[in-house]
């Protein structure tokens, strides 16, 4: 081996090194447009169904069933929106029951203690809050609403990227498959395509799926709020039901919403014989609607709709939460999905693929 070959290889291997360095770079520097696609993908999936039943039932021309099928997620999205105004208004009102006058004199009992307590260390609480320039501190009031226009801002081309992007996926389901094939090795695109509209199949089974264990629980959780008369049953349901979408964890953030909301909803009037009964009983019937969920609905429907044992998907998505975390744990399932479509295809004979795939 030569010098020039050795001089030649190290300068591979660098020029290797500095490009996968660059990619890294640039795929972190469009991480949103990768986010937007993402989304835009699966809101596609979730809509694939509705536009192919509306071009072959109803007879709409593909452009039209797209439009249509968009207009009703806008539709969807603009109700929630609106259906949380009533649920944070209620919330404002029923704080507004609080005893204001006992809540002032409260701190200002505590000041007093506060302020006789430095004056027994030789300080002067007073004179300490006169020398502070409060002046300053409104300097940073156009930096917080900057702020906030920015988010708002970035919140509007988000929404509007994902939009624009969701009506040509949808209107041309082949995008994003010829994408892939496009930079997928010769000679392997025919598997690949095949792999691809396995994958787009049973994806679109599982996030319908999702919206149907999200329905189920959403049904539960607005009867037992409305058995006991909580007000914004509605929306405390489905707000709840939504969380369900982060496995294991949105359960739980959802029973202390659900315990939160519960209580706050019947604020004036008597704890012991109102409130604390009636919390109990609707903490309850959430942990009925969990069972019932976790026991029949999930394993049933995650199993149709992903060919999986409810066992893979549990230690799938245990895995991917704590490589990952929360976004680990909601992209598990759908990527080991994919993963396994992959797998059959390129790697049939081999005995744990055989094994994980007999049902696919």
């Amino acid at each position: 081996m030569t010098s020039k070959t050795i001089a030649n290889g190290i300068l591979r291997a660098l020029a290797i090194i500095i490009g996968i360095v660059l990619l890294g770079y640039f795929l972190y520097a469009i991480q949103s447009v990768i986010v937007y696609i993402i989304i835009a993908s699966v809101l596609s999936l979730i809509a694939r169904p509705l536009i192919i039943t509306l071009r072959r039932k109803l007879k709409f021309p593909n452009t039209l069933a797209v439009v249509f099928t968009m207009i009703l997620m806008l539709g969807f999205l603009t109700g929630l929106i609106v259906m949380f105004i009533p649920l944070v208004a209620e919330q404002g009102k029923s704080l507004s029951l609080l005893e204001v006058n006992e809540l002032q004199n409260n701190i200002q009992e505590i000041f007093n203690q506060i302020t006789s307590y430095f004056a027994s260390k030789g300080i002067d609480v007073l004179s300490e809050l006169k020398n502070v320039d409060f002046l300053s501190q409104f300097k940073e009031i156009p930096n917080l609403l900057n702020s906030v226009l920015g988010a708002v801002g970035s919140l509007s081309v988000g929404l509007f990227s994902v939009l624009f992007i969701s009506f040509f996926f949808m209107k041309d389901s082949q995008i994003l498959k010829k994408g892939v094939l496009a930079i997928i090795p010769n000679g392997t695109e025919t598997r690949f395509s095949k792999s691809l509209e396995t994958i787009n199949n049973l994806l679109s089974r599982y996030f319908i799926g999702l919206l149907l264990q999200i329905t189920i629980l959403f049904i539960l959780y607005t009867l037992i709020l409305l058995i006991f008369g909580i007000t914004n049953a509605v929306v405390i349901a489905f707000l709840c039901a939504l969380l369900n979408l982060i496995p294991y964890v949105g359960p739980m953030i959802g029973a202390v919403l659900m315990f939160i909301l519960s209580m706050t909803s019947n604020i004036g009037l008597n704890f012991q014989e109102e409130i604390l009964p009636t919390t109990i009983y609707v903490m309850i019937g959430y942990l009925i609607a969990q069972l019932i969920d976790n026991f029949a609905s999930q394993p049933l429907i995650f199993s149709k709709t992903t060919k999986s044992h409810p066992l893979e998907i549990f230690l799938v998505i245990i895995i991917g939460g704590l490589l990952f975390g929360v976004l680990g744990m909601i992209t598990a399932v759908p990527c080991y999905t994919a993963l396994k479509v992959i797998l059959k295809e390129f790697l049939s004979d081999n005995k744990i693929v055989k094994s994980l795939t007999k049902d696919l």
